[in-house]
């Protein structure tokens, strides 16, 4: 079933249900079998006991190319074999290392100080590929070698989502104490605790109404506001009320634009994954309507196999897997994916969103730390690899990052990809 899935990925089917296999690729190193197939690639050993999960398993750099894209296992090799092509880049490990997240399994002492694998240890960015969909680049491989047409590029849905991290700056208790102490004098403070949600600096949820209706209703288009519903550490703060009426005006507000609601996994959950049945169920009730979707908050699922209580959970749909020290392409894919766990190699039914760009990955000195030409220059390259791949695109943009107020310039470059995504 993995095998089935992971070649009809390859060939470019859609993450469902995939039963059977496809036939006219095999993974094989049984020359009695090669006539069955119009192409087979030869396996590495990657899998086989005693390799798999062994720091041994891993890739050495500098690594072999075919066509300009990185091989991680295998050879740059080819012969024809009768009728049959032959190919020695083990392809089929070399996408299930990249969309299981098999690195971050075997090298657990890899660690930030959130106990998320950091993207510069990854192997997408110390071989330099981190900036392209190189998973995508062997659906081409292969597609090439069978005489199969390329699709049309295009990118075929793009996700415009706002994880609701702080929703006020100055409407809570301490908030009032903040603003006071900020020297916005008495009666700015009151206006800003019992006045309306609109004057607060971080409630710029209707620009972004406003920025991302610009697109939904053009096309392919959609709207996510991610929540938080738990969290008792202190990476967790601010905690808001669900219940409250400010909360439940923006969740109304969000339903009536028709955008979707999401779950804000918690920095708690990320640590103990078990957390997250019970805030799905908890953001459920206090939103009135069925979750489907799950961000964690500061990207940090922290293991491969945590994603086991997501899918537990009745998730279906994850959109995570970004790194938040460099944008690219973490899963080796701007395609939706299906989740695989790889301490069991487990097929499941959890769909995989890559995350694409993070807003604050861009600007924060301690991630990136780009210029306004550098980060327009790097969200219209991973765009433009998307557009090319024929996928998705998954941008996040936090509600405090259009604060007017901030002096930086991820308002203006969320308004400039919306506009430029526009067109195409």
């Amino acid at each position: 079933m993995l095998l089935s899935y992971l070649i009809r990925f390859l060939m470019g089917e859609a993450p469902g249900n995939m039963p059977g296999e496809a036939p006219a690729v095999g993974y094989t190193g049984d020359r009695q079998l090669f006539s069955r197939y119009a192409l087979v690639i030869i396996p590495s050993g990657f899998f086989d006991e005693g390799v798999y999960g062994t720091p041994a398993s891993l890739p050495a750099l500098p690594l072999k190319e075919i066509d300009g894209w990185p091989i991680l296992f295998g050879e740059a090799k080819e012969e024809q074999i009768g009728n049959t092509r032959v190919m020695y880049a083990d392809l089929i490990a070399g996408a299930y290392f990249l969309i299981s997240r098999y690195e971050e399994m075997v090298r657990r002492e890899v660690r930030d100080e959130h106990g998320r694998f950091p993207g510069r240890e990854s192997l997408p960015f110390r071989a330099g590929f981190i900036h392209r969909p190189v998973v995508d680049g062997y659906r081409a491989l292969l597609r090439s070698r069978l005489g199969l047409p390329e699709p049309e590029p295009g990118i075929r849905q793009i996700y415009l989502t706002h994880d609701v991290d702080a929703p006020f700056l100055y409407r809570s208790w301490k908030g009032l104490v903040r603003s006071l102490l900020d020297g916005r004098g008495i009666a700015r403070t009151l206006g800003g605790k019992f006045g309306p949600a609109e004057e607060d600096p971080y409630y710029t949820f209707p620009r972004l109404f406003e920025a991302d209706r610009f697109l939904t209703e053009q096309g392919p288009a959609r709207s996510i506001y991610f929540f938080k519903a738990g969290g008792r550490t202190p990476a967790d703060k601010p905690r808001y009320n669900l219940r409250s009426k400010d909360l439940q005006h923006l969740i109304r507000s969000i339903h009536r634009q028709g955008a979707e609601i999401g779950l804000h996994a918690s920095y708690e959950a990320g640590i103990h994954p078990s957390l997250i049945a019970g805030e799905k169920e908890r953001l459920q009730r206090s939103a009135g309507l069925a979750v489907s979707s799950n961000r964690h908050h500061f990207l940090a699922s922290r293991h491969p196999e945590d994603m086991d209580y997501a899918e537990t959970a009745g998730l279906t749909d994850d959109f995570t897997l970004g790194y938040a020290d460099t944008a690219g392409f973490r899963l080796g894919t701007c395609h939706a994916v299906r989740y695989i766990n790889p301490l069991t190699r487990r097929l499941t039914s959890l769909c995989l969103h890559p995350l694409t760009v993070m807003d604050c990955t861009l600007e924060e000195e301690k991630y990136m730390h780009l210029s306004f030409e550098e980060a327009l220059a790097c969200c219209r390259r991973l765009t433009e690899e998307v557009r090319r791949a024929g996928g998705e695109l998954s941008l996040l943009w936090h509600n405090t990052s259009l604060r007017e107020d901030s002096g930086s310039y991820l308002p203006q470059l969320y308004a400039i990809l919306l506009n430029e995504l526009s067109l195409q």
